[in-house]
């Protein structure tokens, strides 16, 4: 069975004897790609990842779609590399992936991408869609980095093999925030990874590394809240129009591959907490295709997950679980929420995941996962007095090429 674990992070070694393979390759147009179909079941109030939304919340609902339908080209000549991705399905067609790769001649230390590509933030939002273990990232990555790329530069360094660094990397990049849309402002945002890979022994890999995120969000009008004990405070100035509210993020991630006699297994994970701007219903990072004039919120927030993914008897199929939290409001609780100016946006969410993943063969595999997904509850929040009715199942079928 294909291990299900990062190479990027985990075998770097490997990395760069493809990267190597490729160079003298007598092809320089490479294509790949993969399509998840896939069929979803929802309790009432359900957010499904395909087909429309309930048309009736009395009842549960079910869906089929089409998750994911990415074709890739590559097109390689020396030491330059242009990469496009795109998306297609019944939903419409959208562009993932446009960038060009510098590499290093000489040492083969660093390289250099411009254009719409992964952002380096932790483990699972660069983490390829085709190779999760769940179907869907982590609501706090879903959140925060709402399609997982953004437009602008990014520096890797990474120690060869010689050297005493040979099992770290950075990757630094300068974004325009606004996720795969065209930028809008003038300002520009910071995002760094630095991360540790090594391949301890036959049976056990271990990585893991610290992400930062610096930027900011566009200030629509004059009306600012923040945060003072556990309600919002207004600061509503002329000078607030035009500027921008601090968007910070610091994250760890850590990832251990190990073999038993039961087949491999792999755990991994990432916590993460700061500071996010958003609106009065929503936190959810810019993803603007025109520039907001609503009131900003800024919070303070926590949110992680971990994964475990275990073989079964060095069989085709593959156990998953996986638990993650998100809390976009630390400064106020339970039926703290809808005084004070909160609303739903300010609603902590915890979710337990679990299935089976088989590996058919020739790139084709079958995923039955169901989400149980559990709010925060307050008294004096509408709708959010008990437990929402919001579970889903998922059956993907995956063809990789």
């Amino acid at each position: 069975m294909q291990l299900l674990v990062s190479s990027r992070c985990l075998n770097q070694k490997l990395k760069k004897d493809s990267s190597i393979n490729k160079n003298i390759s007598s092809n320089p147009l490479r294509f790949s790609g993969y399509i998840q179909t896939q069929y979803q079941y929802g309790e009432r109030y359900a957010t499904l990842k395909v087909g429309g939304s309930n048309t009736d919340n009395n009842k549960n609902f079910n869906r089929i779609g089409i998750r994911r339908g990415r074709i890739k080209m590559q097109y390689e000549k020396g030491i330059v590399e242009g990469v496009f991705q795109v998306d297609v399905t019944e939903k419409g067609f959208r562009i993932k992936d446009v960038y060009i790769s510098l590499k290093d001649p000489w040492k083969g230390i660093f390289s250099l991408n411009a254009g719409i590509f992964n952002l380096p933030f932790g483990y699972e939002v660069s983490y390829s869609s085709s190779r999760r273990a769940s179907p869907e990232r982590a609501k706090v990555i879903t959140t925060l980095f709402p399609d997982e790329r953004d437009i602008g530069a990014m520096l890797t360094l990474e120690g060869p093999d010689s050297s005493m660094w040979k099992n770290f990397k950075l990757e630094l990049g300068v974004i325009g925030g606004n996720a795969t849309n065209m930028e809008l402002d003038n300002h520009k945002d910071f995002i760094a990874h630095l991360t540790y890979h090594n391949q301890l022994s036959s049976k056990l890999n271990l990585g893991g590394g610290f992400s930062y995120y610096s930027g900011g969000v566009y200030q629509g009008n004059a009306n600012v809240y923040s945060m003072e004990n556990n309600s919002f405070i207004l600061n509503s100035n002329i000078k607030n129009v035009g500027d921008y509210a601090l968007r910070r993020y610091f994250g760890a991630d850590l990832q251990v591959l190990f073999k038993t006699n039961w087949g491999a297994s792999q755990i991994y994970g990432e916590y993460i907490f700061g500071s996010q701007p958003g609106g009065i219903n929503s936190t959810e990072s810019p993803d603007y295709t025109s520039l907001p004039d609503e009131d900003t919120y800024i919070r303070n927030f926590t949110g992680g997950y971990i994964t475990f993914v275990q073989e079964l008897g060095g069989s085709n199929v593959s156990f998953i679980a996986k638990y993650d939290c998100y809390d976009p409001n630390i400064k106020v609780e339970k039926n703290e929420l809808g005084s004070g100016g909160t609303t739903k946006a300010d609603v902590a969410y915890k979710t337990f995941g679990s299935g089976l993943l088989w590996q058919l063969k020739n790139g084709l595999r079958l995923t039955g996962y169901y989400d149980w997904i559990l709010n925060e509850k307050s008294a004096n929040l509408t709708g959010y007095e008990k437990d929402i009715s919001d579970n889903v199942f998922t059956l993907r079928l995956q063809y990789k090429f």
